[in-house]
């Protein structure tokens, strides 16, 4: 073996070992932590902040439509406000002006 290569093999193990460090150090904790009870903890907190949030929304929601149905129940001018808007339904001898967006 020439003196050459026996300089250059210790040169390979320390960058070698230097990356096997690189990856155990880096990579290891990433890897633990990723997988471990914490993490799921927090992913589960943004879920259920964003389950709440539709929650909310969705309960406005509700909240708007049983106001409708009530108002549709007891006030018959929603009910003819709902037929002109929706089914298009005029009062007879009214004239209707279709400003229509086009084809």
């Amino acid at each position: 073996m020439s003196r050459r290569s026996r300089t250059r093999n210790p040169w390979i193990l320390r960058v070698l070992a230097a990356f096997a460090l690189a990856a155990t150090f880096g990579y290891g904790p990433y890897y633990l932590y990723a997988n471990s009870g914490f993490a799921r903890y927090l992913q589960l907190r943004r879920d259920l902040a964003a389950v709440e949030v539709r929650n909310a929304r969705l309960r406005a929601e509700t909240e708007r439509l049983a106001r409708e149905a009530e108002a549709l129940r007891t006030n018959s001018r929603a009910v003819e406000n709902v037929a002109r808007a929706d089914l298009g339904w005029v009062r007879p001898g009214e004239v209707v002006f279709d400003l229509g967006h086009g084809p």
